[in-house]
Order: C-alpha cells, then structure tokens, then sequence
C-alpha cells in the first residue's frame, strides 16, 4: 500500500505537469509510464548482471551495451537536472537519447515494449523531469502491492478529467464483477474493450487474495504469466498504459492485441476464452462495412453495445463465462436488433443474471443507467430462470463527486478497501461506527449482491417487491424477452390515510380561533 506522503509527491508533479503546459491526464500517465519502464529495463539489466557473475556465464539479456550505460536509471537519476534533461533530448553520437533508446526495445523487454510505436518525449523542463525521476526512484519496484497500488492511483485521477474518464470503469464495480465470476486456475480471460487492463488487473488480484497456493505450481505460474491474460484495445495509448498496468501488478507478459475488436482484423478471435469481463464503448454506431461479418450474422445493427454482445459471443469457447456492462437501452430496446439478440442470450445461451445499476455510478462523465449482464455460452439453451438484482447504492454517492458514504477520515484507497470488506451477513460486526447492518446496506449494495450471488438456491423464496428475485424464462419470453427489472419487480405502495374532510375543516377553524386570539393580545400590547 502506498503511503500518504508518495500520493502528496504524485499530487504535487501532476500539478507541475499542468502548470508545465501538460494539461492532458492520458499524456501525464504515459509520461510517468514511460519513466517507469526505463528504470525496469536498468533493473533487468541490473539483475541479469547479478546473474551472470554469480554463475560465472555470459549475460542472456542485454538491454545495455557499452556505450550506453549513461541511459540507465541508476546512472542518470543522481545527475543534476539539466544534464538529466540533456540525455532525454540531445542524441549522442549514435543518434540516441534515453528515450529513443527506450523505443528500441523488443518484446524481450516486456509487454509494454511492443507498443512504442508513436511515443513521443514530452516533458517541457529539466526541473520537471528531476521531479519526476526522483519520485519514482522512492517506489519500491519489488514490492508488487506498492508499485501496483502507485499505478492505479495514478490512473484513478482520469476518472476527474473530463470526456478521458470513459477509459476507466470503476474499480469496485470491476471488483464486484470479478468476485461474482470467481476466476478459476485454468481459465483464460479476456476484455475486448480493455482500455486500461483493470478488469484483467483485477481478475488477477483475486487469484493472489484467494489461491495463493497456486502459484507454488509451476504450470499454473506459466499459464498465468504468458496465456491467461488476453486484452484487445485498438487505442495505442491505451495499449501502452495496459501493459505497463499489468506488469506492475505481477503479469509478466500478457497478451495484448492492438486491434479494432469489432473489425475484420479481429475475425480469428473465436472460441478461444473461458472468461470475458467487459464494459465496452457504447451509444456509438458504425457502419456495416467496417464490422467483421460474422457478428452482423448474429444481429444486424450498427450500434456498438449489441455488437460487442454479439462478439463476446463469438470468442468464448462453449462453456465460458461472461460478465459485461451494458447500457440499459440492451435491456428494453425496442428494435428488432435489441430484441434478436436478448432472445439469443435467452433461447440459445445461458442468461444468470442481470444486475441493475444506479445511473449515478459513471458519473461525473456519463449519467447514463446502466446494467451487469451475467451469461454462460451453450449454444443449446440453458436459460431456466434469471437473477435481477436492483442495486440502489455502491458505497459512493450519485452525484458528479462520487463521495464515499462509509466514512469521513480515509483515503480513496481505504475507502474502495471498506466498499469491498463490509461483512453485511456478520451481525456482530456492524463497520465504522454505523447504527447497523441495515444502515451499511442501505449505502453500499455490493456485499449483499455478493452474498446473495453465492447462495442462489435461497433465491427461490423472495417475491418481487425485494431488492433481489428470480425470473423464469416463460415469463421473460412472453414479454417479448424485456429484462428491464421494472418489467418483473412489483412495488407495495403504503396505503396513506386521510382525516375525514369534516374533521380537517374543524382543526382549521380551531387553528383560526388561536390566531384571533393571540392577534387580540398583540393588539394589546402595542395599545
């Protein structure tokens, strides 16, 4: 966990990015990105060092040579600003700089290495840069919580800039969505719209909480450092901070793919995953010749959120799971696309669940209703009866600032920790201080969707007027496949009981009587 005082340092170089002229939030985090791998790379180097003299061999990766020593971190950090600054934008006599000697890695430095295409230098001062050098040099790199928790601090700060929020799920919603799928050891796991990587971050955080143990196997450790792990993002800046995301927090080398998910180019990704988390771009629209052709076969339409059901579809194997946000227009569209492919999930897969989500939980850059979609290929039916939840409260206000509800004095961090530990079945524990369980219920959903998640068999016996209930499919079916909740939850109106007109018309003239009176006396006293 990172301290106080290193979150102080980031606030504080953010700031001099902006007043620096660096006023977009992507650009600060690639910046800092890059920094970050270039004292990998000297920390690589540095390791294969400690390797080869120990055993007396030759070195097996070299991202160094001789005349390049000045480029590493451990070299440079300690120079004074503007000699620092120097070896960033002056070439020396190869036409290298420590940037552009960056660039040349290959895929032998690392995941991140393969997307340094286009990646420009753009911190404007040397003063700036020594700022930035010496703040990262205070990380603790072998510490993978540390190092982990620093990147998604900084990425945390998208969530406040604007239109850039959309590439940033947030992260207890993300988490909730991982417990509920529960990643097993053999599967592999995809986001075709990975953006940043926090859904695969957090799928992986889950397999270090709750198996441990299996990392002391050695082909579990293999298969999660080279197959598991599987992003698409056709967004070059993106692709670079998702790898940099998933090697800080332990992943050696995932497998990225820098395509458009929904295009031609992507038409070999079929029935390869067993696992796809997702919150894909939606309200967007394309035309009918840029879509790979097989997911037009499974519903003809041009907007994107129906398109990436239909391509989620296509890349799970038979079997595989899914978990994906959608916007609520998928659920009661009226459209003969919208109802084509809510009948598919229906008749010829496997729909668990739906999980109705405030419209507040994207704010403060979209306010749009949204909804979890839980469903398992078959492509032979399955559907018995489907889970809805409503889910009123995540822990955070809905307004644009996103407040937490749990507690005054803690950090963000600590905050989302709490979001996520609320024991909502423990009655003896009732969290910070509140009145009770009901209480952290009433702000914070989450535990209870878990809870309720995990013991489905009990479901059966709650009625519609609940926060949770199951639906069978004939019903779904005969309301022409709508899986909004407000098609199938029942709300108890309180019967309210009025006084008799006569009685009400009595107290007024009893009222009326006491303000003459009291009127009287006032008159009385001004005399």
């Amino acid at each position: 966990m990172i301290t106080g005082e290193l979150k102080s340092q980031v606030d504080k170089i953010w700031n001099s990015f902006w007043t620096g002229g660096v006023a977009n939030p992507l650009t600060v985090i690639e910046q800092l990105t890059y920094l970050i791998f270039i004292r990998r790379l000297d920390e690589m180097e540095t390791l294969e060092e400690k390797k080869a003299n120990q055993m007396g061999i030759d070195k097996k990766l070299e991202f160094f040579s001789a005349d390049q020593q000045d480029f590493r971190w451990s070299h440079f950090k300690d120079k004074d600003p503007e000699t620092m600054f120097n070896l960033f934008t002056r070439p020396d006599a190869n036409g290298l700089t420590v940037f552009e000697h960056m660039k040349q890695m290959d895929k032998k430095a690392g995941a991140f290495a393969e997307f340094m295409k286009g990646a420009t230098f753009m911190i404007p001062t040397a003063r700036l840069l020594d700022q930035v050098v010496q703040m990262i040099d205070k990380i603790n790199m072998q510490d993978r919580d540390t190092k982990g928790d620093l990147y998604e601090y900084l990425l945390s700060k998208i969530a406040t800039a604007g239109t850039n929020g959309q590439f940033r799920t947030p992260r207890h919603i993300i988490r909730m969505m991982v417990d509920m799928m529960q990643p097993q050891r053999e599967d592999t796991i995809c986001d075709p719209s990975s953006g940043t990587a926090g859904f695969l971050v957090s799928a992986a955080e889950y397999l270090y909480e709750n198996h441990d143990d299996w990392f002391l196997d050695a082909g579990f450790r293999k298969h999660f450092h080279n197959q598991m792990f599987t992003g698409v993002e056709f967004d070059a800046t993106m692709l670079r901070i998702g790898a940099m995301n998933l090697q800080l927090h332990g992943i050696e080398s995932p497998n990225l793919i820098g395509k458009d998910a929904l295009s031609e180019a992507n038409e070999d990704q079929t029935n390869l995953y067993s696992l796809i988390l997702a919150n894909p771009p939606f309200k967007g629209s394309l035309d009918y010749d840029v879509v790979e052709s097989s997911l037009l076969s499974t519903t003809k339409t041009k907007k994107t959120e129906l398109l990436f059901i239909s391509l989620i579809l296509r890349m799970l194997k038979v079997g595989g799971r899914a978990a994906v946000i959608v916007p609520d227009g998928v659920l009661f569209g009226s459209s003969k696309a919208h109802k084509e492919l809510r009948k598919t999930l229906v008749e010829d897969q496997k729909l668990d669940a739906i999980i109705s989500m405030p419209s507040g939980v994207f704010k403060p850059y979209a306010g749009v209703s949204t909804a979890v979609l839980v469903f398992t290929k078959t492509n032979s039916g399955g559907t018995d009866q489907v889970w809805f939840y409503d889910m009123q409260a995540d822990g955070f206000s809905l307004d644009d600032k996103r407040s937490p509800l749990l507690s005054k004095n803690e950090t963000v961090e600590e905050e989302i920790a709490a979001v996520l530990g609320l024991g909502i079945a423990a009655e003896e524990k009732v969290p910070y201080g509140l009145k009770s369980t009901e209480e952290a219920h009433s702000k914070n959903n989450i535990p209870d969707i878990q809870n309720r998640w995990q013991n489905r068999k009990k479901e059966t016996s709650r009625s519609r007027t609940e926060q949770s209930f199951l639906v069978p499919k004939a019903e779904i079916a005969d309301n022409d496949y709508d899986l909004s909740i407000n098609r199938y939850k029942e709300i108890v109106y309180e019967e309210v009981e009025y006084e008799k007109p006569e009685v009400i018309i009595g107290e007024m003239e009893k009222l009326d009587e006491e303000r003459g009176i009291l009127l009287d006396k006032l008159k009385e006293l001004l005399r």
